[in-house]
């Protein structure tokens, strides 16, 4: 296996199997923040997000359902050569592409948000429909940052620019004019807001392939401050739990949650929310 279980004392997160062959859905850690224009820290996140999980229920009042039995696995964080960030990429495009060719669904666990590349690219080979869905306070849409292509603040330009999927984005707040001129040529795009343009706009995805791919800046810093970029004027936790219970219905086939800081979010709220949007998906995500 290109993959291998990196789990410290193999704690995985909440209520994981033991079992990879068992498995449905499978949370991967990518512990990578070498391109963070701000505050660095994200490759803490997987373990923190972990650990939090603990201080939650297994049962989601939400959804009437439990974590207890669904068919997930925690395989702990990739280790990516730090510093390096072509050769991480091409190792989070390996692991991809071993969980795509076993049937799982690939869900990591940021990190930065340039981990989602390579994850996107290597699910476009197996659905030619695949539509990615962007929650963000950042366009991500830049040619480069300060002459870096390969930047967390221009990831979704280049996931466009190699595999012309359908981009749907919700929540940003906060761009370049070029990349106002780019999102209305070439994306759907929703700013400020996110859940009545989501409710909106279902009907052109429904049925379709979907990667969901969620930084948690898109929620407002004063209820996640843990994070490298954090942009006031954001959705409250409230409506990013509600995100996840929007989707329910939807062929999702690929996840993410990207961007936690712990050192910048000392109550763990930040990873918390994050913790929690994953029980939730987790959830809808062994119904689909």
């Amino acid at each position: 296996m290109i993959i291998k279980n990196n789990l410290d004392k193999n704690r995985g997160f909440l209520s994981s199997l033991s079992s990879y062959k068992e498995s449905k859905i499978v949370l991967i850690g990518a512990p990578m923040d070498f391109t963070v224009s701000f505050k660095p820290g994200t490759r803490s996140g997987p373990r923190k997000i972990r650990e939090v999980s603990y201080g939650l229920e297994e049962y989601s009042i939400y959804l009437n359902e439990t974590l207890e039995g669904k068919k997930f696995y925690d395989f702990g964080d990739l280790d990516l050569p730090f510093g390096n960030s072509l050769e991480s990429l091409k190792i989070i495009a390996s692991a991809s592409k071993e969980l795509i060719d076993d049937d799982k669904i690939p869900f990591f666990i940021g990190g930065e948000h340039l981990i989602s590349l390579p994850v996107i690219q290597e699910l476009r080979k197996k659905y030619s429909d695949l539509v990615v869905l962007h929650f963000d306070a950042h366009a991500d849409l830049r040619n480069d940052y300060i002459g870096e292509k390969l930047s967390h603040s221009a990831v979704m330009r280049r996931v466009y620019e190699s595999t012309k999927v359908k981009i749907f984005q919700y929540g940003i707040r906060s761009a370049t004019k070029d990349e106002i001129l780019f999102a209305q040529k070439h994306t759907h795009f929703y700013p400020f807001k996110v859940i009545e343009p989501l409710k909106q706009s279902m009907k052109m995805f429904s049925g379709k392939p979907l990667y969901v791919s969620f930084d948690i800046d898109v929620v407002d810093p004063a209820y996640a401050p843990g994070t490298g970029t954090p942009e006031p004027g954001g959705i409250s936790s409230h409506e990013a739990i509600q995100v996840i219970h929007l989707l329910k219905d939807q062929k999702i086939v690929g996840m993410d949650i990207v961007e936690v800081l712990p050192a910048f979010d000392l109550s763990d709220r930040t990873a918390l929310l994050a913790a929690k949007l994953i029980r939730e998906a987790v959830i809808i995500l062994s119904k689909s």
